[in-house]
């Protein structure tokens, strides 16, 4: 039978797969519409109502596109909405969310050494965070703070750091940025699905109806849309920066996560600007440069359980389920004498400051705690360790293979 541990992984895989083709489909029409907005020029003999035109060169042709400020005339026979690759990459991460972080909850989501929390307690925490973003932002942004969009932005990186802070105090490292990464990704398609589409639609209903459309609604999308294009940039790194234990895995992570969003805002501040005048400001790579080393120096304040700490803990549910099974001490010692020279809380490896991916293998506890990942990874594949590293032979893999599956049917 097909071991459902790799099914799951496989399944895993295409959420994923799905997610990163969707995102990039996002992002690249919200980068493009951006500067095309903001490179439009005017010209003489333009239609009545149009705002701007540019001219580009891609793919061998020529094009010729022209804006409306408020819409046309009439409604056109032909019209490309964009709208679903906003929807599927958050509706495919949020699965990869449930499928990742809930599922597997007890070995991503939690850090016991943070808080006491079941499972349950856990997504729920995860799950109903990310409402309150939108909730506080939309607030905001229909308030008389809307009329006042750098005080607005200010409030929401408040806002930010604060959730960061929290998120760091209950979940793991690696958890913790990927929330804050979804809390905000969900602010940015709320916008699309509770302002930005609605508002078109309305416009659309007006011409339709032979009804003069009102430019509020285009101000109101214009507004959203320029806040999901400084977002975007942290967003991607939130996404990433599980797989850098420099990112996640350190005293100052929240601080981190925090500063990158600064960093987003210097680096699209600077295109934006460019795309407007021809010339962006300098001074934005040096702000970015600055944040960068600072984030770097941050970084060295290592916030990872020490062998004592992990020594003394009291063991999870799910940790004693794995470590109390039948063939863990052979499996113990073959993790021990093929992956914690690389997989340690200070790897003796050359060239290697930090464990791969955060994931720390040197006690009873630390063991018992990736099984699974370590079933898949040493186990049934030969992922790890990596073959001009550690010749692992199969009857350690075998130990491996036995012990996890013993401890399934405990």
């Amino acid at each position: 039978m097909y071991d459902l541990a790799i099914i799951w992984d496989w399944i895993a895989f295409a959420v994923r797969w799905l997610h990163v083709v969707t995102a990039m489909a996002w992002i690249g029409a919200s980068f493009f519409f951006i500067a095309l907005d903001l490179g439009l020029k005017k010209a003489p003999n333009m239609p009545a109502g149009v705002n701007g035109e540019e001219w580009q060169v891609h793919g061998g042709g020529f094009y010729h596109i022209q804006k409306y400020l408020v819409a046309p005339e009439n409604m056109p026979e032909h019209l490309i909405w964009h709208k679903w690759q906003s929807y599927i990459t958050w509706v495919s991460g949020a699965a990869l969310l449930m499928i990742v972080y809930w599922v597997g909850g007890e070995l991503f989501l939690l850090d016991p050494t943070k808080a006491d929390l079941s499972l349950w307690q856990g997504i729920l925490i995860s799950g109903g965070s990310l409402t309150i973003g939108w909730l506080a932002y939309d607030f905001m942004c229909k308030s008389k703070l809307g009329e006042h969009s750098t005080l607005l932005m200010l409030l929401l990186f408040v806002i930010l750091v604060i959730m960061s802070w929290g998120y760091n105090q209950i979940f793991t490292g690696r958890a913790a940025l990927l929330h804050l990464g979804a809390f905000t990704a969900s602010i940015m398609t709320g916008n699309v699905f509770f302002q930005i589409m609605p508002n078109q639609r309305i416009v659309v209903a007006d011409l339709k109806a032979g009804r003069k459309p009102d430019a509020k609604y285009g101000k109101i999308a214009k507004l959203r849309s320029t806040h999901n294009n400084y977002l975007t940039l942290p967003v991607i790194f939130l996404m990433l920066a599980n797989h850098y234990p420099l990112a996640f895995g350190t005293q100052y992570a929240w601080i981190i996560a925090s500063l990158i969003f600064l960093t987003g805002v210097t680096i699209r501040h600077y295109f934006n600007t460019m795309h407007a005048t021809g010339k962006g400001p300098d001074w934005t790579w040096a702000v970015t440069v600055l944040l960068f080393i600072f984030i770097a120096w941050l970084s060295t304040f290592s916030g990872i359980e020490t062998y004592e700490e992990a020594e003394a803990r009291e063991l999870t549910a799910h940790e004693v389920q794995y470590a109390s099974a039948e063939g863990f001490d052979d499996a113990y010692d073959a993790v021990i004498g093929n992956c914690s020279m690389c997989h340690a809380r200070e790897p003796v490896w050359e060239g290697l400051l930090w464990a791969p991916k955060g994931v720390v293998l040197e006690t009873q506890s630390d063991v018992a705690r990736y099984a699974e990942q370590i079933f898949l990874h040493a186990g049934v594949s030969r992922a790890m360790p990596p073959p001009n590293a550690v010749q692992m032979d199969d009857e350690a893999r075998a130990v491996i293979i036995a012990w996890v599956k013993a401890a399934r049917d405990n």
